[in-house]
This record gives C-alpha cells, sequence and structure tokens, in this order.
C-alpha cells in the first residue's frame, strides 16, 4: 500500500502550482539551458551541457515526487476535527516534568513540516505521541536522547 500524504487543502493547492510551473514554464527553460549549451561543441567536455542535464535530472525527480504526493494526498478538514483531542490542525502547548511552558505547537501533516515555525510533522516523535491526547494527559515522547514526558496543557484550533 502506498504511503498517504495528509495535508490541508491550501499546502494541496500550493503544491499543485508548483507542479504545474515546473511541467510548463520550467521544463521549457531546462530544455532551452540544453538546447544553448548544445551549441557549445563537443559534449564530452561541455560543461554547460552536463549542468543543464543534471538540472533536466533534478526537474524530472521534483515532478516524479510531487506527482506522487498529489496521487496519494488525502485533505484533512481541520474544520469538522474534534476539539479535545489533538488532531492534524491542533495548536499545543505542552509543559515539560520542571513546569516550564514550550511555545505553542501545530500539529501539520509531513509535507506542511516546518519545524523552525513550530509546524510539527504527525510523523515526528512529538507529534506522534500528541496525537489523540487529551488536555491533561501525559505524553511520553521516544527521542533520540531519550525518553521525555511533557504535560499536554491546552488544545486549540
Amino acid at each position: 500500500m502506498e504511503k498517504e500524504f495528509r495535508m490541508s487543502q491550501a499546502r494541496f493547492d500550493e503544491l499543485s502550482q508548483e507542479l504545474n510551473y515546473l511541467k510548463t514554464t520550467r521544463s521549457d527553460e531546462v530544455a532551452e539551458q540544453i538546447k544553448i549549451a548544445r551549441g557549445f561543441g563537443d559534449l564530452s567536455e561541455n560543461s554547460e551541457y552536463d549542468e543543464a542535464k543534471n538540472e533536466q535530472g533534478k526537474l524530472y525527480s521534483r515532478i516524479a515526487e510531487l506527482e506522487n504526493i498529489i496521487q496519494h494526498t488525502v485533505i484533512v478538514d481541520e474544520a469538522n476535527a474534534p476539539t479535545n483531542v489533538v488532531t492534524i490542525g491542533s495548536i499545543v502547548i505542552v509543559e515539560d516534568v520542571a513546569g516550564n511552558e514550550l511555545p505553542a505547537y501545530k500539529i501539520v501533516g509531513s509535507q506542511e513540516a516546518d519545524p523552525m515555525n513550530n509546524a510539527i510533522s504527525e510523523e515526528s516523535p512529538f507529534g506522534k505521541a500528541l496525537l489523540g491526547a487529551q488536555e491533561g494527559q501525559k505524553v511520553t515522547v521516544e527521542a533520540p536522547r531519550g525518553t521525555i514526558v511533557y504535560t499536554l496543557k491546552r488544545i486549540e484550533r
């Protein structure tokens, strides 16, 4: 069974737009780079041609990746999600065992994760531990540096 990619409609739309851009505009740009590089002579020692072909390979790889993601996307409707348990789209406030409150984190699908901006993937150890948890519940995170226990203080939308 193929992996499902859970994400918001907005993220799905962004990926669809990127795919369209890569298949049309960017593909034409790379084809033109290859055409120009061919004109520089011997292809066996033509670094411009090699670079253009590498760029084409990266482009095709990204197109294939996006097509796979889009084909296996499950749109998460955050508006209909329960508010008493952590789901994708929940904003969570947790505190550590010392009682220190951590910054608010939003639980998102793997394609939307941005840890630097407190958007944590549902597939990360932290996200997995929090999914399905309720306010006041202790959650155990299996992190690379060991087991960490947090208390879920608040769930917001």
